[in-house]
């Protein structure tokens, strides 16, 4: 019987663990629906969308190396840990558990969210509209219409409220990074102006409507306790 309880736990530790790392949505894409409260994005050859077009052309030709590799990692990067140059070192999710599953599942919820609202624009990528367009990060070659709103703006607005909500103290460094994070969608390349005000937009009501929701609200409570015992709070 030993040895066969033995196997069972060899057995079951061969399976990494799951759940904790991965979020879950709490709202479905019809609870926030981009399609109904966004606007349309500028139609294609119209005056704005060619404005767009020369500002991603304008940002292009004078970014840095630096800023386009601090584009490539924002890319990289959507748990919510690039908020730790705004709030201090003191914030690393690998110690901080309930605030790090807070994240995840506004970033499930976002991820629904904005696959809702970009399957419905159907927007085409920059780099499907601009000849020779370079990116900061490597794509997948094909139509690509899925450029508004910018998943990572909302993410960023949505992550950036939730954790201004929870350190008012440090609100406007945070709101200033979730800033930041979303025009690096602009300097990597991978998306148009009006995509980065939309997931402003949208990020910010999710992470309202979130905040109202009785789930969320009990992870919202263990991760401002958890911030207060580290002292962030």
């Amino acid at each position: 019987m030993r040895v066969l309880a033995g196997l069972l736990v060899v057995f079951l530790c061969s399976f990494p663990a799951q759940a904790d790392d991965e979020g879950h949505a709490l709202l479905s894409a019809s609870e926030l629906d981009g399609a109904r409260f966004l606007p349309p994005p500028p139609a294609a050859g119209s005056p704005q969308a060619a404005a767009e077009i020369a500002e991603l052309k304008a940002i292009a030709a004078r970014r840095t190396p630096a800023e386009f590799e601090a584009a490539a990692h924002d890319d990289k990067d959507e748990s919510g840990a690039f908020f730790a140059a705004a709030i201090g070192p003191g914030f690393d999710l690998g110690k901080l558990p309930a605030t790090k599953k807070l994240l995840a599942d506004v970033l499930a919820t976002e991820d629904v969210v904005s696959k809702g609202a970009k399957t419905h624009f159907a927007r085409p990528r920059p780099w499907i509209v601009i000849a020779d367009w370079q990116t900061c990060a490597p794509h997948k070659a094909g139509p690509a219409l899925n450029s508004y709103p910018s998943g990572h703006a909302t993410v960023a607005y949505s992550e950036g409220v939730v954790l201004a909500a929870l350190l008012p103290d440090k609100a406007e460094a945070i709101l200033n990074r979730a800033a930041t994070f979303a025009e690096n969608r602009l300097v990597c390349g991978v998306h148009f102006r009006s995509d980065i005000v939309a997931g402003q937009v949208l990020g910010t009501m999710l992470a309202a409507k979130l905040m109202g929701n009785p789930a969320f609200k009990s992870e919202y409570d263990a991760a401002a306790a958890e911030l207060a015992a580290a002292h962030l709070r």
